[in-house]
């Protein structure tokens, strides 16, 4: 796993955060420069497929990649840990819930994918599905995710990072454990403290539908809808994301 990962802060509160779909472990904007580097230790790896391990074989699934985040963290020697995820990740880090519950702390979903999957419909999903190997649809997704409202530029950054930093197989076979995952049987009713941090101008992931598919399935759990921003708050908006964050984490 050395290289597979940046580490921020050297606190004794231990977090591992997991990156989205068209993320890497160096794609959370400036979010890194706002975090408390006292009061915590961050960790955000490359997931199989990604980055520095774009080249990593695997079955690139949510569950494996809970898995790899439960070495990564043995590797550091952290029995317990706070988890972080971003959209497909949000899936991610429920599965690191089911497979070791007694080593969460606290769970926070930024514009998190639930337990449930995304429902799409056929027509998003034969999009969702041609962005493995269409720079145009990727774009279309970045658009829509951050509410068709942002220049240009910041629509191609994102583009550009994902198509850089990961692996056009791998990525494309990601879509059916996240879009598709089905584990709310197993992690429904946990007791574990959960943030849902979702943007208002986040169409994919509005508040109502966060209620549903998080706050019922998780009974200490809230929702916070961050003003002025859509899907990726890390770049729209990282000084209000840090603080969501964080303000969580230090309850616990």
């Amino acid at each position: 796993m050395t290289g597979s990962y940046v580490t921020v802060g050297s606190g004794d509160h231990h977090v591992i955060a997991l990156h989205g779909w068209f993320g890497s472990a160096l794609g959370w904007g400036h979010l890194a420069d706002y975090l408390n580097t006292a009061q915590f230790t961050y960790v955000f790896p490359d997931l199989r497929g990604y980055g520095s391990r774009r080249d990593e074989p695997g079955e690139f699934t949510m569950a494996e990649a809970a898995t790899d985040a439960l070495a990564l963290a043995d590797a550091l020697g952290w029995e317990k840990f706070s988890l972080v995820g971003h959209s497909m990740s949000g899936v991610a880090i429920q599965h690191v819930l089911d497979q070791a519950p007694h080593r969460v702390r606290r769970l926070v979903g930024v514009a998190p994918v639930p337990a449930s999957g995304l429902p799409l419909g056929e027509s998003e999903w034969s999009l969702f599905v041609s962005a493995a190997g269409s720079p145009a649809s990727r774009a279309m997704i970045v658009n829509y995710a951050t509410g068709s409202r942002l220049v240009p530029g910041f629509v191609d950054g994102i583009v550009r990072h994902s198509l850089d930093n990961s692996d056009a197989q791998a990525f494309g076979i990601y879509l059916q454990s996240w879009a598709r995952a089905d584990l709310v049987a197993r992690i429904k009713g946990s007791e574990v403290p959960v943030k849902v941090i979702t943007g208002e101008y986040d169409p994919t992931q509005p508040a109502e539908f966060m209620e549903q598919a998080w706050l019922q399935v998780y009974p200490n759990s809230e929702l916070e809808v961050l003003r002025g921003t859509g899907h990726y708050p890390m770049f729209e908006t990282p000084v209000a994301l840090a603080m969501s964050i964080e303000e969580f984490l230090s309850r616990g």
